[in-house]
């Protein structure tokens, strides 16, 4: 069952170090963009994964989990729900703790195979929305403005 407990957000977060963004967009006006930029505010290592940019914010993209080099503890994805499956398959492949899937990001058979694997599974919430709800970090300041706000 995915973690949903302030505790157990709270102990993912804490407990990482490398995050593995899956999705990352050098487009300001992404999601997925304004939470690098905030995790890397933050102090974590962000390993940017797309296949089709060089460089978001400063650090070299790579195509697939399995080009990374080093160890990661969370997996962060931004893609749509039907690429979960495969994404979680790669996350127990690289041996990584956790896989956070992003807000609307649901896949209930991937989610059960991470953990059968050992991983930790946060599923449809946001570590840019939760750590200044649990006093882990300010309001993401890098948060794309939307028309009209």
């Amino acid at each position: 069952m995915p973690i949903n407990s302030d505790e157990g957000i709270r102990e993912v977060l804490s407990s990482t170090k490398t995050i593995a963004l899956v999705g990352a967009s050098p487009n300001p006006e992404r999601a997925s963009h304004s939470v690098m930029h905030y995790m890397m505010d933050r102090g974590y290592r962000v390993i940017p994964v797309n296949p089709n940019v060089k460089e978001v914010l400063g650090q070299k993209t790579v195509a697939a989990l399995k080009d990374i080099k080093e160890p990661v503890d969370m997996v962060d994805v931004f893609r749509r729900s039907e690429h979960v499956g495969r994404l979680c398959d790669e996350a127990i492949a690289i041996s990584a703790k956790s896989i956070w899937l992003q807000l609307g990001v649901i896949d209930e058979e991937a989610a059960r195979r991470a953990e059968a694997a050992g991983l930790k599974v946060v599923m449809d919430r946001g570590p840019a929305i939760d750590m200044p709800r649990l006093g882990m970090g300010p309001p993401n300041p890098h948060k794309p403005k939307r028309p009209g706000k």
